[in-house]
C-alpha cells in the first residue's frame, strides 16, 4: 500500500496476525502498534521528511511461538524511523525478532533508531533477536540496541523490603516494563490504549 505525501496512516492490531508493505511518500507520517501477534512489516521511505514508528509488544505464555519481522528502508534523505519491539516470554513460549534497517547512500540526514528488549520469566522460555542494520549515508543518526534478560533482582529485593509481596513486586516491573509500548498508542486508539493499560495489571499471576 502507499502512504501519500503528507498523509498519516495509524494502526493497531491486537491479536491480530499482520503482513504490511508500506511505501511513504514526502512528509508522509506511519505509526503501527502490534500487541499479541505474529507480523512482518515493510516499510519504504521513498520521500524525503517521512517518519515512522514500529511499536510491538508480545507477551507469551505456554507453547505459544511468535515471529516478528521489521524491514524499514531509508531511500532518501530527511527521514526518521523508531522502533520499539518488546517481549515478555513465560514457560516454553519462543519468540523471535528480525530487525532490518537499511539507509540508502542517498539518505542523508536520516535519523532511524531500533531497539528490541525481552524479559524471560522462565528457564524454558527462549528468544532469538537478529537486527541487520545496512548504512550507506555519512550524515546520519542511527542507533540499535538488543538485551534478553530476566527481572533484576535488586529492584525485587527493594521492593520487598518495603513491604511489597515477592509476586506482587514481579507483577509490578513485569507491567512497567510493558507498559512503556502501550503508552505510545495515540489519541485516536484512546480507547484501546486504556483497556490494555487497565488489562496488563493481572497479566501476571
Amino acid at each position: 500500500m502507499k502512504v501519500s505525501k503528507g498523509d498519516i496512516f495509524e494502526r493497531v492490531f491486537v491479536n491480530e496476525e499482520v503482513n504490511l508493505q508500506i511505501d511513504q511518500e514526502s512528509g508522509s507520517h506511519v505509526k503501527i502498534h502490534v500487541i499479541n501477534a505474529s507480523f512482518s512489516i515493510t516499510v519504504n521511505q521513498l520521500g524525503e521528511g517521512c517518519h515512522t514508528e514500529i511499536y510491538a509488544l508480545e507477551h507469551l505464555r505456554g507453547e505459544e511461538n511468535v515471529t516478528a519481522e521489521t524491514h524499514v528502508t531509508h531511500a532518501v534523505g530527511g527521514g526518521s524511523s523508531n522502533q520499539l519491539i518488546k517481549f515478555v516470554l513465560d514457560d516454553n513460549s519462543r519468540g523471535r525478532f528480525i530487525g532490518d534497517l537499511k539507509i540508502a547512500q542517498d539518505a542523508q540526514q536520516t535519523e532511524a533508531h531500533q531497539t528490541n528488549r525481552n524479559l524471560l520469566l522462565s528457564e524454558e522460555a527462549e528468544m532469538r533477536t537478529q537486527p541487520q542494520l545496512e548504512i550507506y549515508a555519512d550524515d546520519v543518526k542511527a542507533t540499535h540496541g538488543a538485551s534478553t534478560g530476566q527481572l533484576d533482582e535488586s529492584a525485587l529485593f527493594y521492593m520487598q523490603q518495603r513491604g511489597i509481596g515477592k509476586e506482587k513486586a514481579r507483577q509490578l516491573l513485569v507491567n512497567a516494563f510493558m507498559k512503556d509500548v502501550i503508552e505510545t498508542i495515540g489519541d485516536q486508539y484512546a480507547d484501546v490504549r486504556e483497556q490494555l493499560l487497565n488489562t496488563i495489571d493481572g497479566v501476571v499471576e
